[in-house]
């Protein structure tokens, strides 16, 4: 299987590398992936996007097809960690791209996991839980996660047995892409604007002897 291709912003050196993965239905260069990613750039991170291969396939013919199995999804993440150059990368990305992100993270070595909105459980089956790796993870992650997610809800995840090393920030009246209901006094750039801010605040203590 070959290297995904990648996608960079930022600055062509940046002392931190962070590579996000895509959802399972919208590829890199959804309007959420660049909120992201470019606010990220903005603040001097080195930010580098690709395509699971089942998504590529999609840019390519058009066809729409089911994500690829889970085995794939993770040998296309670790070959990416090993396509960067860089000594100090954070991955994670949006729903199934972060998961899978946090589920080779030990094994790949990186500084940290960033999750943009966690796919707890599948939508309406909350029986069916996706955390048996999170509550031994080693590696430093954040899950960025709305409190409204259908994939996981404040009460609901508030009782999962999760690592030490996972932290929580919930936005605000935010769903699965931190979008608000109409009666909020919110709206999603406030709260892309909030998830940037603490996933900034986040990712610097990890190398506490890099300063911008």
């Amino acid at each position: 299987m070959a290297a995904p291709k990648l996608h960079f912003d930022g600055p062509k050196r940046g002392k931190i590398c962070v590579a996000l993965a895509h959802g399972a239905g919208e590829g890199w260069d959804s309007r959420f992936m660049d909120y992201f990613s470019t606010e990220l750039a903005k603040l001097g991170y080195r930010v580098a996007r690709f395509e699971f291969p089942y998504m590529a396939e999609r840019s390519t013919t058009g066809r729409k097809r089911p994500p690829d199995r889970e085995d794939i999804l993770r040998d296309t993440w670790l070959q990416v960690v090993q396509a960067l150059p860089q000594e100090r990368i954070i991955i994670g990305g949006k729903s199934m791209g972060g998961r899978i992100a946090s589920m080779v993270a030990d094994e790949a070595g990186v500084g940290g996991v960033v999750c943009l909105g966690y796919p707890f459980h599948p939508n309406g089956k909350p029986e069916k839980l996706r955390i048996e790796h999170l509550t031994t993870i080693q590696t430093p992650t954040l899950i960025v996660q709305g409190e409204i997610d259908p994939f996981g809800t404040r009460d609901e995840v508030l009782s999962y047995p999760l690592s030490d090393a996972v932290q929580i920030h919930w936005v605000p009246d935010g769903d699965h892409s931190y979008q608000t209901k109409r009666d909020s006094d919110r709206n999603q750039n406030q709260n892309f604007t909030n998830a940037m801010r603490h996933i900034d605040k986040f990712i610097q203590p990890i190398w506490p002897e890099i300063m911008r």
